[in-house]
């Protein structure tokens, strides 16, 4: 498992074990019955939804990860606080894998620059630092992660 299939699951697996814990705790939502006499019949034009169905849900689990995002920002909080260290993550690349327990070493660093695709030199650690931590909240974003809007170029 590469650096950046790390940092996936410390935040998206958060984000299920979270949702886990929502779901068994909820009570299941009631069914929906139509007062009799009226059809459940599905809309009258081809690729209409049918009625009582959003696009979001059809095909798809309830809070599955097809039906929403994971909202990163909350999770690397969370993972700050508990680490009871002053950490930025919204700016630092180190902070946001030491928030997260993952290795932030020059080396962890240099390895994640290379699978990530970083063409520049890897001795410039600040220049690489900026573009890591940047190539990894756009890849975020790209693997289902809701990002604040301003980490985003």
């Amino acid at each position: 498992m590469g650096i950046f299939d790390s940092i996936k699951k410390a935040i998206f697996g958060e984000a299920k074990a979270d949702t886990v814990a929502t779901s068994t705790s909820a009570p299941a939502p009631a069914a929906v019955v139509p007062p009799s006499g009226t059809s459940t019949a599905p809309a009258s034009s081809p690729g209409e939804t049918p009625v009582g169905q959003t696009t979001a849900n059809i095909g798809t689990a309830p809070g599955s990860a097809a039906s929403q995002q994971v909202d990163v920002a909350p999770i690397l909080d969370k993972a700050v606080k508990d680490s009871g260290q002053q950490l930025n993550w919204k700016t630092s690349i180190v902070d946001l894998l030491k928030a997260l327990k993952i290795d932030s070493s020059l080396t962890a660093r240099k390895e994640l620059a290379q699978e990530l695709g970083y063409t520049g030199d890897t001795n410039d650690s600040a220049t690489m630092n900026v573009w890591l931590h940047k190539a990894v909240i756009k890849k975020l974003s790209e693997n289902g992660g809701k990002v604040p809007a301003d980490l985003l170029d």
